[in-house]
């Protein structure tokens, strides 16, 4: 019997190329879920597991819907030769249930594993570059000086609360006692 696995990461993604896909490839049963391949608990994949029996074929669009990482992969791997289970991959044509399929799919994790990590250093570099320049991540910040100045002055006056200054200057309370520690009293 084959079985096949769809995923995607979020809602807002969709299981429609994927469902298509592993009906065309003869699939009786699909299971389908929405969460991250990195997660450890992965409910449907779980089911699926449970679900397989010696001699069935395991069908993924992609091996990146399967698992993120080479280990989870090889893991997976070897617990479905052990349940003598196969495992077939639409997009990289890998079929396990044949030796050159098993060499291709322990070649093909490996070089899936070496994109994540090139992905990730280069993210890094270029992280590292825009800090060298004075960049820094992240969201601007919502008080700014100008509204700093505007929000001492208010509450050292002391005739509005802090709630109508956030209100004056467009920020939440919440970040003008971020800003001054200590509310009026830091004013003194």
């Amino acid at each position: 019997m084959k079985l096949g696995l769809a995923r995607v990461s979020t809602d807002g993604q969709d299981h429609s190329l994927q469902l298509d896909a592993l009906k065309a490839a003869g699939c009786e049963r699909i299971f389908t879920e929405t969460i991250s391949g990195t997660k450890a608990e992965r409910p449907e994949l779980r089911k699926l597991l449970d679900h397989a029996r010696s001699g069935d074929v395991i069908v993924v669009y992609s091996l990146s819907r399967l698992a993120r990482s080479v280990r989870h992969l090889i893991d997976l791997s070897e617990e479905f030769q052990r349940r003598e289970i196969g495992l077939m991959s639409l997009t990289e044509s890998i079929d396990t249930t044949t030796p050159v399929g098993r060499f291709l799919f322990h070649l093909l994790a490996s070089l899936s594993a070496l994109e994540v990590d090139t992905l990730r250093a280069r993210t890094r570099a270029g992280l590292l570059a825009a800090r060298a320049r004075g960049r820094v991540g992240g969201r601007p910040k919502s008080l700014d000086p100008v509204k700093l100045t505007v929000v001492k002055t208010l509450l050292s006056e002391g005739t509005l609360t802090v709630a109508e200054i956030a209100e004056h200057v467009g920020v939440a309370p919440s970040t003008i006692y971020r800003a001054l520690k200590g509310g009026r009293s830091a004013l003194a």
